[in-house]
């Protein structure tokens, strides 16, 4: 009974015998195979240049990516200098507290943002323990404990929240907390590298004051 290839085997053997596409290239010409987005036949080399035009739309697809997501990384390092400045020019903590929420609206178009600090607002005890728990700032969908009345009146609306420890010497000293009514605005899974950022500037911001 003879024995039937595999596909595989196929494949192995052209892989390891280069010199066989030299030897049968007429009759490689001759081979016709259906063409992938059609009922008609085309020739091995029209099939590898099909081939090789969607191997360069996907590169150029992943090349605009890359354009877009640089051009919105550049975006967000301006704003994040801009906040910066802004905080640099407060002298007092109850200043750079409103300076802070007002530039994260006007600046990142966020569109509520609250900010307690812990020696003037001293937090319930699950609070500070989730400010002491959680190093990294943390994307939710529903407030935790008795942070939302923070935002007062607009509480019940709120889908979305951010939370950012705000910390001195490996201690937090507050919470800056930005939320939104579209749920997608914040979530557990988004990246928070940027939001860690503004933590951190706020956080040196406050260090520069002896009332913080």
């Amino acid at each position: 009974m003879k024995a039937v290839m595999k596909a595989e085997d196929i494949a192995e053997y052209l892989q390891n015998n280069p010199a066989f596409f030299e030897t049968y290239s007429r009759m490689l010409s001759e081979v016709v195979i259906p063409h992938p987005y059609g009922g008609r036949t085309i020739s091995l080399s029209e099939r590898q240049m099909v081939t090789l035009r969607e191997r360069a739309k996907e590169l150029e697809k992943k090349l605009h990516e890359l354009v877009a997501f640089g051009k919105e990384n550049d975006a967000l390092q301006s704003k994040l200098h801009l906040f910066t400045v802004a905080l640099l020019h407060v002298h007092d903590v109850s200043s750079l507290q409103s300076t802070t929420v007002n530039n994260l609206r006007e600046i990142f178009a966020v569109p509520h943002a609250a900010i307690q600090l812990w020696k003037e607002n001293p937090p319930s005890v699950e609070v500070l323990a989730f400010a002491d728990q959680h190093a990294q700032p943390v994307c939710l969908h529903h407030a935790v404990f008795d942070t939302a009345k923070w935002f007062g009146e607009a509480a019940e609306h709120l889908r979305s929240f951010a939370y950012m420890p705000l910390r001195a010497n490996n201690q937090s000293i507050g919470m800056l907390i930005i939320a939104s009514e579209d749920a997608q605005r914040f979530y557990p899974e988004m990246g928070t590298v940027f939001l860690q950022r503004i933590a951190d500037i706020v956080s040196a911001a406050l260090s520069q004051h002896t009332n913080a």
